[in-house]
C-alpha cells in the first residue's frame, strides 16, 4: 500500500504563516533560556566523582539516585562500575554561587547515602574531582560545507538555513523545559542534526530530478510537487521512528528521557523544516538569484500555483 500516492497538497501556501509561528516559538524558547540561565551538567562544568560498594546486593541502582537527588540539586549520574552492587556518582554540589571542592562534595553525596541505607552497607573507595569534557562551542563547520557542496549553492545554502533552525527550535525547547545539558542532550541535538539532513537531501533530490524533468515548469510548483511525491517516505520513515521514540519516552526511564523526548521533537521539527523551510528559502533564493545552471533552462519564479507542468 503506498500512503498519499496521489498527493497534491499546496504546502508553498502556508509557507508565511509556518515561518512565523516557527520564529514565534525559537524567540519565546531563546528568551527563556536568556531569563534562566543554561542548566549545564558536570560534563560542562566540572564536579566530583563517588565510587562506592555496597555490601546489600539488593540495593538497586535506582534506589542509590533516589537517594542523592535527594541531597544533591540537579540530576546527578549513577552508574554501574564492574559489578551490580558499584557504583560511580558524578554530582556537582553547590553551595551558594559556588561549586564545593571534591573533597566537601564528596562528604555530601556520602551522607546523602548513609542517611538513606545507613553508613555500614557500603564503602567508598574513591573521592575525585572532574573536569568538564566538553567545550562550550559545538562544530558543523564540516557538515555544512558538505552539504553547500552536495548540492547546486542554492539548495546548499536553503539546507544550511533549515539545519540552523531546527538548532535554533531545538535549543528553544531546552530553553522552554531548562532541560539539563548534558552529553546526552548534545548526542540527541546531533542526531537530530543528521536526521534532518537527511530528509532536507531526499526533497532536494527529488527537485533536483523534477528541474530536469520539468524544464518549462515553474520553480514553486516543482517545489510542491518534490514534497508531495516525497510525501509517503516522509511519513512512513517519521512515522516509525516516533513508534520507537514514543517507547523510550514510556518506558525507557529517567536516564534515557531527554534524549527520547528531544528525538521526538527532532523528528517533527525536521520534518517540519524539510517541507516549510528548505523549500520555501529555495524559493526565495531563486527568486533573487534565478539560475541558469539547475536545469540548462533560466529558472521560472512566481507565486501563483500554475497548471500541472506535465
Amino acid at each position: 500500500m503506498r500512503l498519499f500516492e496521489n498527493a497534491n497538497y499546496d504546502f508553498l501556501k502556508a509557507r508565511r504563516i509556518a515561518v512565523g509561528g516557527t520564529a514565534v516559538f525559537v524567540a519565546l524558547g531563546l528568551l527563556a533560556m536568556v531569563v534562566q540561565g543554561l542548566n549545564e551538567s558536570i560534563e560542562f562544568t566540572g564536579g566530583v566523582l563517588v565510587q562506592v560498594e555496597f555490601t546489600d546486593p539488593a540495593i538497586a541502582i535506582g534506589q542509590v539516585r533516589e537517594a542523592v537527588s535527594a541531597a544533591v540539586p540537579g540530576r546527578p549520574e549513577v552508574s554501574t562500575f564492574g559489578s551490580a552492587s558499584e557504583f560511580v556518582i558524578r554530582a556537582r554540589v553547590e553551595e551558594g554561587d559556588s561549586i564545593l571542592g571534591s573533597q566537601q562534595a564528596g562528604s555530601v553525596v556520602t551522607d546523602a547515602l548513609a542517611a538513606a541505607f545507613g553508613s555500614t552497607v557500603f564503602r567508598v573507595d574513591r573521592v575525585e574531582a572532574i573536569g568538564p569534557k566538553v567545550g562550550r562551542e559545538l562544530s558543523f563547520g564540516a557538515t555544512l560545507l558538505y552539504i553547500t557542496f552536495r548540492f547546486e549553492w542554492r539548495f546548499g545554502v536553503a539546507a544550511v538555513l533549515a539545519t540552523a533552525h531546527d538548532i535554533a527550535a531545538t535549543v528553544a525547547l531546552i530553553g522552554f523545559l531548562h532541560t539539563e545539558v548534558t552529553l546526552v542532550v548534545v548526542a540527541a541535538v546531533l542526531t537530530i542534526v543528521g536526521y534532518s539532513l537527511n530528509d532536507t537531501i531526499v526533497v532536494f533530490d527529488r527537485v533536483r530530478e523534477n528541474l530536469r524533468k520539468f524544464k518549462r515548469g515553474q520553480i514553486r510548483d516543482i517545489l510542491n510537487r518534490s514534497v508531495n511525491e516525497t510525501l509517503p517516505r516522509t511519513v512512513l520513515t517519521g512515522g516509525t521512528t516516533l513508534m520507537a521514540l514514543i517507547a523510550l519516552l514510556a518506558l525507557g526511564g529517567p536516564v534515557i528521557r531527554d534524549f527520547a523526548l528531544l528525538m521526538t521533537f527532532g523528528v517533527i521539527v525536521g520534518t517540519f523544516s524539510s517541507i516549510y523551510i528548505a523549500s520555501p528559502m529555495l524559493l526565495l533564493i531563486e527568486r533573487r538569484w534565478p539560475g541558469e545552471d539547475v536545469r540548462g533552462a533560466r529558472t521560472l519564479v512566481t507565486d501563483q500555483p500554475q497548471p500541472d507542468a506535465t
